[in-house]
């Protein structure tokens, strides 16, 4: 076998285990993120409904559903509109170098 393929292997044990239940040996990072005001991150950027979700990779429909209440954003896409909250131009930025 390769390193490569050693390295992908212990990663998945590791998952395995902790999935399982086992937290030894592993760091946890816990990070509370406050519901976002999508209308109002979305209209700090200047930027309209299709450029928004284009910039952030998501479709039309689920930036739609959340700026009008019948969907919330969960996971990476609340940490991500968060950072945007805090500064505005950080997507054009950061994939524009």
């Amino acid at each position: 076998m390769t390193k490569a393929f050693d390295k992908i292997m212990a990663g998945l044990d590791d998952a395995r285990a902790y999935r399982k239940g086992d937290r030894s040996g592993f760091i946890v990072h816990e990070i509370e993120v406050d519901d976002p005001d999508v209308v109002a991150i979305r209209a700090s950027t200047g930027l309209s409904q299709p450029a928004f979700a284009r910039s952030i990779g998501i479709p039309l429909g689920t930036l739609k559903n959340w700026e009008q209440g019948r969907r919330r954003p969960d996971g990476p896409a609340r940490v991500l509109l968060a950072l945007i909250a805090r500064r505005p131009s950080i997507v054009q930025e950061e994939l524009a170098s």
